[in-house]
């Protein structure tokens, strides 16, 4: 029963609706529908169940937007932490594979989050509470080669895509309004697809539909997301926004980065561990980083926000979560409250 409260209250956080958005709530009934439980605590156990000790995560993400042709703050803020929260949870070794333009936040953000980057995975490996960070080509001819090259130092543990753009079958990447931005963004798509042929498994997180690994949810997407469906993008390729890559975990949120926070959230509860999430203040100072390293709030601005939202509101979001998780640990060995879960499961509602 707390297990399954914390994981819905985390849902609901991720999926708060402050500026009217709608296709969050529309993604979520997808998503949850798809997972049968709490889809942050659902991303979770599949992070627990996988990481280990020294095993390698690939965390992709980026998101060139047009017109100012910079990488947004969504995504790469909740990589960097992601990446703290695996090697806090479990010694795993986290690579960041995003866009070029993502890089000088990922430098930025390293120590930020306490973590010691590194060019290179091999070199990675050698050295304790590290990370690497690799920029992937734009050029879809050359993206087999990288992934081959990527995926020659070790398969990772799992894959996990936050805000990362996706092509749709046609080939061509969208932005939210059906504008094609094909050529700015990194062609991640095909490691997505190699390492799922080698068995590893995939957590997609994404708030629109055109982000890495969301055709999972095709379906919804066609149907209730504007210039989703075939034909319906602004473009004129008849392919729609929706992506063609299929996760095995699909998690969704207002922002992405709040989904990312709550996988994470859920994440500390299951190890039983607060400081696996981040606290308000590294929040913040992650955001205001990633601005003064270029990275842009989804107008264009260069301005510490996330898709709008200020750094402040990230920060509340996350002292909710914190709130929920630990709240739930500290009372979890409460007797009187044990007896009570058990009468209330009893009484069938819940299953």
């Amino acid at each position: 029963m707390a297990e399954y409260s914390v994981g819905q209250n985390l849902d609901d956080l991720m999926n708060l609706d402050p500026r009217g958005y709608g296709v969050c709530r529309i993604l979520y009934d997808a998503s949850r529908k798809l997972a049968g439980e709490p889809v942050s605590l659902h991303a979770a156990k599949k992070l627990a169940e996988t990481i280990r000790e020294g095993g390698l995560v690939y965390i992709l993400t980026g998101f060139v937007l047009i017109p100012s042709r910079c990488a947004e703050t969504d995504g790469i803020v909740s990589a960097m932490l992601l990446a703290r929260a695996l090697v806090k949870a479990s010694g795993a070794k986290p690579v960041v594979i995003c866009a070029e333009e993502n890089i000088p936040a990922v430098r930025g953000m390293a120590g930020v989050v306490g973590l010691h980057l590194y060019d290179s995975i091999e070199e990675m490996k050698r050295f304790p509470i590290s990370m690497a960070a690799v920029p992937f080509t734009k050029d879809a001819e050359k993206a087999p080669a990288q992934a081959d090259e990527i995926l020659s130092h070790g398969l990772p543990a799992i894959l996990v895509s936050t805000e990362c753009a996706g092509a749709n079958a046609k080939g061509v990447y969208h932005n939210a309004v059906g504008r094609a931005t094909t050529r700015f963004e990194a062609k991640t798509d095909v490691l997505f697809e190699k390492a799922q042929d080698r068995g590893v498994p995939t957590i997609s997180i994404g708030d629109l539909g055109n982000e890495l690994g969301l055709g999972t949810l095709e379906e919804q997407l066609n149907r209730y997301v504007p210039y989703a469906a075939p034909g319906a993008c602004s473009c004129g390729c008849g392919g729609g926004l929706a992506v063609q890559t299929k996760a095995d975990i699909v998690l969704t949120a207002t922002v992405s980065n709040w989904g990312c926070y709550g996988m994470i959230a859920a994440l500390a509860f299951l190890k039983k561990d607060l400081s696996i999430l981040q606290d308000e203040e590294l929040e913040k100072e992650a955001i205001r980083t990633a601005s003064r390293s270029g990275m842009v709030n989804m107008d264009g601005w260069l301005e510490p926000a996330v898709d709008g939202f200020s750094a402040d509101m990230n920060a509340r979001i996350v002292g909710l979560m914190r709130r929920c998780v630990g709240y739930a640990l500290d009372y979890e060995h409460f007797v009187p409250g044990r007896t009570w879960f058990r009468k209330v499961l009893q009484l069938g509602f819940f299953q």
